[in-house]
């Protein structure tokens, strides 16, 4: 005799395995047959899964697109990105500037070397360099 829905068609706890209250264990008696009837609105979906994001799309080498092909970027002015013109500037763009890191005593003892250029000015200026790397 098999066990199917079809021999127990007066047993509503056994006409599907799916939904019968063996999957609600653990609970104290008649807990389990509440659940169920709460649950007969919405009934309980399965374990959510975690999806791998796709990897992103490969980006083309430089060079390797149309010059002519259509903006990516139709909205965005021509000088986004500048210190002029619409769009934002540098800094609003991301832009961090370069500093330049210029020492003003190697910076004035280079000119004087170009004016007056001599063996003595040019190992103090190497030392200088030396010292300060």
């Amino acid at each position: 005799m098999s066990m199917t829905g079809d021999n127990y068609s007066n047993r509503s706890d056994l006409r599907n395995a799916a939904t019968s209250t063996a999957r609600y264990t653990g609970q104290t008696y008649g807990e389990a047959t509440r659940q169920e009837q709460s649950q007969q609105m919405v009934r309980p979906g399965t374990t959510p899964t975690t999806a791998q994001p796709a990897p992103p799309a490969p980006t083309p080498a430089p060079g390797a697109q149309r010059f002519d092909r259509p903006s990516e970027r139709p909205d965005e002015p021509i000088t986004a990105g500048a210190d002029f013109g619409p769009g934002p500037n540098a800094v609003q763009a991301g832009i961090m500037p370069r500093f330049i890191n210029e020492n003003p005593i190697e910076k004035r003892l280079i000119q004087l070397y170009r004016k007056h250029p001599n063996e003595g000015l040019r190992l103090l200026i190497q030392r200088y360099v030396d010292q300060r790397a």
